[in-house]
């Protein structure tokens, strides 16, 4: 079997031999989907500013209400996709209850980003291809140098991506979800929780208020706003976390430590220490890395939600340290490997 020896420039990797083509093009069903999931949440973003000028309580018209709603759903919403659909179900970096297994994945359909068991295939994708020809989102296998392959490269990781076709093989890397009936009913269910993340918010609020119009503001606030923020926080790591920032660790592509990422993404920016040992619970290796979803796993593990909690000895990293002068380099791939559930 071949071996792949990629370079190390902007849009330069090679594409494998034997990879398996297809049609990039998304269904015109599937495109309106991901236009409304792109769009909708913006339209939140304006209607926040406009209420914002609107109402006469708390500063510049946000009240502890607004901020609540906002914050309580961000954590549900954050750390069901962070520590469920992420560490837990695409990696398996600790093991939990079964109930527990699908409360997350629940929590993780609210924050609107996709029904999990595709969210998880593409993910173990992208790990398996990291920055190589056939990852769903890096900003470095478009065909361009220089700064319009930053700039396009940026744009494609971010959002672009999200309107290309899955490869037909993708689902071989999910056989494991894909034969628990419970979540093929969650992903089923995907819209109504993605609804309820919306609605709660606005019952919770209008009921607080006792008018319409805090009906809307928890909508916006709780719902639409705060989808809009994650999504942008969660895209962010597929594009920034893969240009700008430190890569203290060997990792075989070019994953980066975001600092200010890592703390509106619950953890998730420390995404080279990510790709150095992505089996690993806690993403901030050093304690001076705050990783919420962390504390968060370590919490459900005292509270007996979690156990066998992986994490990375002192020898494993210091064996995966760079040394100052050394540069990035990739490591060979097979070329016509196929990710299995079992690898991550």
């Amino acid at each position: 079997m071949d071996m792949l020896t990629p370079a190390r420039t902007w849009g330069t990797a090679p594409k494998p031999a034997d990879h398996e083509e297809h049609d990039h093009a998304m269904a015109w069903p599937q495109k309106i989907a991901m236009l409304c999931t792109v769009i909708v949440p913006f339209l939140g973003l304006i209607a926040a500013i406009f209420l914002m000028w609107h109402r006469e309580h708390g500063i510049l018209g946000i009240g502890w209400g607004e901020i609540i709603v906002m914050i309580v759903m961000y954590s549900i919403a954050g750390f069901g996709v962070t520590v469920g659909y992420h560490r837990l179900l695409t990696h398996k970096s600790f093991d939990c209850p079964r109930w527990v297994r699908l409360m997350l994945s629940i929590f993780g359909s609210s924050a609107a980003q996709g029904m999990t068991i595709r969210w998880v295939a593409t993910h173990r994708r992208h790990h398996q291809l990291s920055d190589l020809e056939g990852d769903p989102h890096s900003p470095h296998v478009h065909g361009f140098d220089g700064f319009k392959g930053l700039v396009v490269g940026l744009w494609h990781a971010h959002i672009g991506w999200t309107f290309d076709a899955d490869r037909p093989d993708l689902v071989r890397s999910v056989q494991d979800l894909m034969a628990d009936k419970a979540m093929l009913l969650i992903d089923q269910l995907y819209l109504l929780w993605v609804a309820l993340g919306i609605f709660i918010p606005a019952v919770a609020l209008g009921l607080y208020e006792q008018s319409w119009l805090g009906f809307a503001a928890g909508m916006i606030w709780g719902g639409l706003l705060r989808i809009f923020l994650m999504l942008h926080v969660t895209w962010s790591i597929n594009s920034v976390c893969h240009v700008f920032g430190t890569s203290p660790f060997r990792s075989g592509d070019h994953s980066r430590n975001n600092f200010p990422i890592a703390l509106v993404s619950l953890g998730e920016g420390w995404h080279n220490n990510h790709h150095a040992f992505p089996t690993s619970a806690r993403h901030g290796l050093r304690w001076w890395q705050f990783d919420s979803s962390y504390i968060v796993i370590k919490t459900m593990g005292l509270l007996g939600m979690a156990s066998n909690i992986r994490v990375p000895n002192e020898m494993a990293m210091n064996a995966k340290l760079k040394k100052p002068s050394a540069d990035v380099q990739l490591q060979p791939i097979p070329a016509a490997i196929q990710p299995t559930a079992d690898q991550f």
